[in-house]
């Protein structure tokens, strides 16, 4: 059996044109040019770029356009971009831009079918369901709006529902651990990974190499999505995949 190799996924969430980072999707600060922040990335061997607007969905607009042709303009690998997708036309003017995958997360809650409309417009590889998720006693509840508001979806339930209707990927975040840099929520990522048979992007709380060797491994992630670790230079690309290939864990060298 051929084992795929694990992906590495660097995040940019952006607001204004500039790429912000904060701890539990609050207090944001800036952390670069979301253009040249993406070159440097290609250039360190990331395996992919995912593009978030945070703040798209909460001013009722799509995802920059100028932003995503920018930073399209400077990679050579898989650009997602996500951010106030509500219509198959917005998902159409952000792959015209120069994503090769859209992110929808607040809207697909809202009407699971723009899922399907734009599978079928781009197929299931282009659609990536993001998930923000937070622990609710025994299990976790998802949120929309920039995990601002809860919803009566359970993330393993969620996750199921959006690959039948045509999702081709769950990125899916814990909200307990955005940004702390304390390790992803492996309980979380394990549930979702077994309950779908889509890949999952792992996301929130990377913080060092064995973070992500951790939920590759008992988290069951096929990728691993980071922000404030590479941003920072706290951990570079080459050395966290480095790490990983040392423990036998399949990645792009």
């Amino acid at each position: 059996m051929v084992t795929l190799a694990r992906r590495l996924i660097a995040c940019l969430d952006v607001r204004d044109g500039r790429v912000v980072k904060g701890v539990n999707f609050e207090g944001l600060r800036d952390a670069g040019d979301p253009a040249a922040l993406a070159a440097r990335y290609n250039e360190e061997g990331i395996d992919e770029v995912v593009v978030l607007d945070v703040a798209a969905t909460l001013e009722r607009r799509i995802a920059l356009r100028q932003t995503v042709a920018a930073v399209a303009a400077r990679l050579f690998i898989p650009l997602t971009v996500g951010g106030g997708i509500r219509t198959l036309e917005d998902a159409a003017a952000v792959i015209d831009a120069g994503a090769d995958k859209v992110s929808v997360n607040t809207a697909a809650l809202a009407d699971p079918s723009l899922i399907t409309r734009i599978a079928h417009r781009f197929g299931s590889q282009a659609v990536v369901v993001a998930i923000d998720a937070m622990r609710a006693g025994d299990g976790f509840v998802v949120s929309s709006h920039s995990g601002r508001v809860p919803t009566s979806w359970g993330a393993v339930a969620w996750a199921r529902e959006a690959e039948a209707r045509g999702a081709g990927e769950i990125l899916l975040t814990s909200i307990d651990a955005d940004g702390t840099q304390e390790g992803f929520d492996g309980v979380l990522t394990a549930a979702v990974s077994t309950a779908v048979s889509i890949p999952v992007i792992a996301s929130g709380g990377a913080g060092s190499a064995e973070h992500f060797a951790e939920v590759f491994t008992a988290g069951l992630a096929d990728a691993a999505l980071a922000a404030s670790i590479f941003h920072d230079r706290a951990c570079s690309v080459r050395s966290i995949k480095q790490f990983l290939s040392d423990r036998a864990i399949p990645v792009r060298l």
